[in-house]
């Protein structure tokens, strides 16, 4: 299971017991849209190559509110 905590600048992530965090750039460079408007889906899809995507996606401005 891979769990997912947003922040302003970047989201911490544990996959397969491993933490780590990606960083606001990282994730603007990978999906080419501003940090804001990316999806929780495709921050999942970063991580995981095959992920099971449950649900509609959110948008990182969204999960800050």
């Amino acid at each position: 299971m891979t769990t997912l905590a947003f922040d302003e600048t970047g989201v911490d992530v544990v996959y397969e017991g491993t933490e780590f965090r990606l960083e606001d750039e990282l994730i603007e460079e990978a999906t080419g849209k501003s940090y804001r408007e990316v999806t929780d889906h495709e921050v999942l899809q970063i991580v995981e190559k095959s992920p099971t995507l449950s649900g509609e996606p959110r948008q990182i401005a969204d999960i800050l509110r």
